[in-house]
């Protein structure tokens, strides 16, 4: 039950409401109105208390969001599957909707050939701890986007380093990519894709489309 899960291995599972992003397991629940949405809270509450394995809940008008992982691994377990699942009961029962191809996670990355000289840094002005094996720094309550330093090769010439990760299911990517080029945007590299393309917008400053495919 805690074992860590690989992303192949979630995306092998039966969990259709359900999408892996960042190592959470995600999904949107469409409610009637507030009162139905507080009513799946609470209804998500005592099961989670049951099984004592808690999620992260977003409660707003007319939807609530729900992500799941086992914070003691630092990813998704079995156990995040039983509640995804017990979850996805309830809003079956109450006659609601999940929608999992609307949640979406943001990551910034800073691309460096020094990656421990400096972490320290942006771990201070984080206040946060370190993750991911000393490659990120993160927010255990998940509120600020993760920081993930990406090695890159060491170079004078002034360009960008900073850039956003934005992380969606597979099957929003090629939308959102067509989109950001539509919009004026530039196709830089589709080398890695579906795992992540990149594109820039008119200005030169890039940006990431990511995908747990082939992760």
């Amino acid at each position: 039950m805690s074992e860590k899960l690989t992303n192949q291995q979630v995306l092998d599972l039966d969990l259709p409401g359900w999408r892996p992003l960042l190592g959470r397991l995600h999904t949107r629940i469409s409610t009637r109105d507030f009162v139905t949405g507080l009513d799946l809270v609470n209804a998500i509450g005592a099961a989670a208390e049951a099984m004592n394995h808690h999620p992260d809940l977003d409660l707003r008008y007319g939807h609530v969001d729900v992500a799941l992982s086992s914070h003691d691994v630092g990813g998704i377990t079995e156990r995040d599957v039983r509640l995804a699942r017990t979850i996805s009961l309830l809003a079956d029962e109450g006659g609601m909707r999940s929608q999992p191809e609307l949640p979406q996670a943001l990551e910034i990355a800073l691309d460096t050939a020094d990656r421990s000289r400096l972490r320290p840094f942006w771990q201070a002005v984080y206040g946060m701890s370190v993750g991911g094996g000393g490659e990120e720094v993160v927010d255990p309550d998940g509120v600020l986007p993760t920081l993930w330093f990406q090695d890159t090769d060491a170079h004078e010439e002034p360009r960008q380093r900073f850039h956003l990760d934005v992380w969606v299911p597979i099957e929003v990517a090629a939308g959102r990519i067509a989109g950001a080029v539509a919009a004026g945007g530039t196709l830089v590299s589709d080398a890695e894709a579906p795992s992540f393309t990149v594109l820039a917008d008119p200005d030169g400053n890039r940006v990431c489309i990511c995908t747990n495919a082939t992760r």
